[in-house]
C-alpha cells in the first residue's frame, strides 16, 4: 500500500552527486530547507513516458512555478548519478534538478519504493509529485495503484492548477524559418515584442518547402504556430496582432 505524506516531513537521506567530475553529498536540507520545492518521482531515467512527457512538462512550467513562489523543481528517480547527469543532457532539463536516489533511500522514506523486479528494474520509485514547504510535504498527488505504469495525476498541469488553478502556462510558439530571411527575422522580433517565447526551426533549401508544405500546406517561410494553432506567415502574424490590438 502507497503511503500518502501530507503533513509529515521529507526523509532524511543524502544524494550522492557527481558534479564537474567530482562527488558532491547533497543534503535534504540543502535541497528543502526554506525552501518551497516541487518534487516529481517516476520509475527511471530514459524511460518512454518521463521521457517524453513528464520531465519536459516540468521544465516548461518550472518558470511558471517560480512566478508562483516556488524556489525549485526537483526530480526524483532511482538511478546513479551518472544516469541522472546523462539523462539531463539529453533531455529539457535546464530548469529542472535532477536528484540521483541510487540506494532508493527516499523513495523508501516516502513509501513510494516499489518492486519492478518483474520488469527486470529492480527496487523502483513509484511515480508521484508533491509540494514541499521548508521540508514537510503539504500536498501529493499519487499515481492509482494498478498494473502498468499509470500517469494521470502526477503531471505538471495538474501541480499547476493545484497552486493557483488561475495561473496561465507559457504559449507554446514555434516559427519554422529559412536561415538569413528578413520576413522571419521580422516575425521572430514581433513575436519577441508581443511577451512570446517562440522557438525558431531554421530549414535548409533541401528539406524546407517539403517540410513545411507537410506540416501546413504551405511551403513558404516563415510559418508560425501558437498553440498547436497554425497562424501562417508574416502577414497573418501581422493581422493577427493587428486584430487583438
Amino acid at each position: 500500500m502507497l503511503q500518502n505524506r501530507e503533513g509529515q516531513r521529507v526523509p532524511n537521506v543524502t544524494f550522492q552527486v557527481r558534479e564537474n567530475n567530482a562527488w558532491k553529498q547533497v543534503t535534504t536540507n540543502d535541497v528543502f530547507k526554506g525552501k518551497t520545492v516541487v518534487v516529481f518521482s517516476l520509475p527511471g531515467a530514459f524511460t518512454p513516458t518521463c521521457s517524453s512527457t513528464h520531465l519536459p512538462r516540468y521544465n516548461e512550467l518550472a518558470p511558471t512555478f517560480a512566478k508562483l513562489g516556488v524556489d525549485s523543481v526537483v526530480c526524483v528517480s532511482v538511478n546513479d548519478t551518472f544516469v541522472m547527469n546523462e539523462w539531463a543532457k539529453d533531455q529539457e532539463s535546464d530548469n529542472i534538478v535532477l536528484l540521483p536516489d541510487g540506494n532508493g533511500e527516499f523513495s523508501a522514506g516516502m513509501g513510494m519504493l516499489v518492486d519492478k523486479s518483474a520488469i527486470g528494474f529492480g527496487k523502483r520509485s513509484w511515480r508521484y509529485s508533491m509540494l514541499v514547504k521548508d521540508g514537510v510535504v503539504q500536498k501529493m498527488f499519487i499515481e492509482p495503484e494498478k498494473d502498468g505504469d499509470p500517469f494521470e495525476v502526477s503531471d505538471a498541469d495538474t501541480m499547476l492548477n493545484y497552486i493557483d488553478a488561475k495561473a496561465k502556462a507559457p504559449d507554446q510558439v514555434v516559427v519554422f524559418s529559412k536561415p538569413g530571411c528578413p520576413f522571419c527575422i521580422e516575425a521572430k522580433e514581433l513575436l519577441d515584442a508581443a511577451g512570446y517565447h517562440a522557438i525558431e526551426i531554421p530549414l535548409d533549401n533541401k528539406v524546407r518547402g517539403r517540410v513545411i508544405g507537410a506540416v501546413c500546406g504551405d511551403t513558404t517561410a516563415p510559418q508560425i504556430f501558437i498553440n498547436g494553432e497554425h497562424v501562417g506567415g508574416l502577414d497573418a502574424l501581422k493581422a493577427r496582432f493587428a486584430k487583438a490590438a
